[in-house]
């Protein structure tokens, strides 16, 4: 019996920013049922902070769960297994039953140690030679297993401090293990060698947490444990069912789009907009910042993100599209249809408003002292055209990401896969294919990430022989966009000859900004 004929299903726990989804796919890829529990991304205790209690998320598995079973076309004697994905970063500190010892720190957090732990002699001097001596700094400032030890002390002796992909699989299994492919954040871990760091390595010195409170790492697609009854009982997945290790959810995301190789580049239109392609050998985009793991053990996924990317558009619809907002609640329809129709007669470029999208700058792409800017205003402007701007503002800051990543790679894009929730404007995929000069292909199911997570459990129980295979039988081409010359030929030269020089022409102000204000703070 082929692939996509058999009658096993498979389930995908994703625990994204804003919601878990519980999915069920079969070995061809067909999504069979979803059900999706909303909840508040973080609180926010002081400005800055973004905490939320680990209950939020596993009450939030357990419904999402439940509310699955009543879905026409799930059989639950069926599902042979099931993966966990979950947003990259955030940290959980347990006691020895796995019982939380505070709120989970998630990745949108942006509290800053002060006093991190002193680096050995020789290390710092290494460092200070190589010129790498700030951007370690940097790391142990913003990382927050040092913030913890500063101030939580006692936190800082917890049992283990889990991902939470890792506290999700403990509340599933009751092993306190979790993926090779989840680790991604401010932690120990060697990104090369997808493993811990060895004994004597430097990060064991800047980041103030132990070998032995970390968890143990399993490879995506081996099994990691089996339901257990209470979780069963809680959840309604049967109890025994194996659990997959699975992959962060950027890695799922790559890989349930199809990009296995180098010559496609994965975009991403959510709450941090990324462009991603996966490697078979570990290189540094840009430097410093490590290649994470691929959702595929031994591989690497090279990765550009714009921190907040997509949440721009929530920050626009929140701050100036009360109007579309209102006609939205009253035709029924996403306040984003309402300004997807709003912005379809704005001529390609926005007559030309340009968008520098870091309203939240990332460490090392482009700068730490980084900040927003719109420019080329004239009276014919309206709140449309700064839409559509921003739109086309994050489809130039990717593209300039995707072009570090064909230099590195030595090879180039000939398509793009665009996943997250912008990939569902017709507009966004149009202005991308025509920013890039590529086909923008959205993939045949908008759930990347649970599809991913889907065809690690695929390849990991023998459904599939490879992942090669689960991709070619399990990821399918949804629409198509393909690039409109003219407007290619208008968006080039606004990439070359404004959006790029934007930066470097603007950076002396942003860092004054910074010098005279104090934000962002160093």
């Amino acid at each position: 019996m082929t692939p996509g004929t058999r009658t096993e299903q498979l389930l995908a726990i994703d625990n994204g920013t804003q919601s878990v989804r519980a999915l069920v796919f079969d070995p061809g890829g067909t999504m069979i049922a979803r059900t999706q529990v909303a909840f508040d991304p973080y609180v926010a205790p002081h400005p800055g902070w973004a905490e939320q209690d680990p209950a939020v998320y596993w009450n939030a598995v357990v419904d999402a769960c439940q509310q699955l079973w009543g879905q026409p076309g799930v059989d639950r004697d069926a599902i042979v297994g099931m993966a966990v994905t979950a947003q990259r970063g955030t940290g959980i500190y347990v006691d020895a039953d796995g019982q939380p010892l505070r709120p989970a720190i998630t990745w949108l957090d942006q509290r800053r140690a002060t006093h991190p732990p002193r680096i050995g002699q020789p290390w710092a001097t290494l460092f200070r030679l190589a010129g790498a001596g700030p951007v370690v700094r940097e790391l142990q400032e913003q990382a927050y297993v040092n913030w913890i030890a500063q101030y939580e002390p006692e936190t800082a002796d917890a049992h283990k401090l889990l991902l939470l992909s890792g506290w999700l699989n403990f509340r599933l299994t009751g092993r306190m293990a979790d993926s090779v492919s989840c680790q991604v954040g401010r932690f120990p871990f060697d990104y090369r060698r997808h493993d811990w760091v060895a004994d004597g390595g430097w990060q064991w010195d800047a980041l103030a947490v132990m070998r032995d409170q970390m968890p143990e790492l399993v490879q995506a697609g081996d099994t990691l444990g089996q339901v257990t009854p209470e979780a069963a009982e809680a959840t309604g997945i049967p109890a025994g069912l194996p659990v997959v290790a699975g992959g962060a959810d950027k890695a799922c995301e790559v890989l349930g789009s199809g990009c296995d190789g180098p010559a496609i580049g994965c975009l991403s239109y959510g709450t941090t907009a990324t462009v991603n392609t996966t490697t078979d050998r570990y290189l540094e985009v840009i430097r410093f910042l490590p290649a994470y793991p691929a959702a595929e053990p031994g591989r690497f996924s090279p990765e550009v993100q714009i921190f907040r990317g997509y949440w721009m558009v929530s920050w626009f619809k929140n701050e100036f599209a009360q109007h579309e907002a209102q006609l939205a609640a009253e035709q029924g329809v996403s306040a984003e249809q309402v300004l997807e129709e709003a912005i379809r007669d704005i001529p390609p470029g926005s007559m030309g408003l340009t968008v520098q999208p870091y309203w939240s700058p990332g460490a090392r792409f482009p700068g730490p002292e980084a900040k927003g800017a719109i420019i080329g205003f004239g009276d014919v402007h309206t709140r449309q055209h700064v839409y559509r701007a921003i739109l086309e503002g994050l489809a130039h800051a990717l593209r300039e990401g995707a072009e570090r990543i064909q230099r590195k790679t030595h090879t180039r894009f000939e398509q793009l896969r665009v996943s997250g929730g912008g990939s569902q404007s017709d507009t966004a995929m149009q202005l991308t294919a025509d920013i890039f000069d590529l086909p923008a292909v959205r993939p045949h199911v908008h759930e990347t990430s649970g599809l991913g997570a889907a065809m690690i459990v695929a390849v990991g129980l023998g459904l599939h022989d490879s992942f090669a295979t689960a991709t070619r039988e399990m990821t399918h081409v949804g629409d198509t966009f393909e690039p409109i010359p003219p407007n290619v030929e208008l968006y080039d030269g606004i990439h070359r000859r404004v959006y790029r020089p934007l930066y470097q022409r603007l950076r002396p102000l942003y860092r004054a900004i910074r010098e005279i204000t104090g934000y962002p703070p160093r």
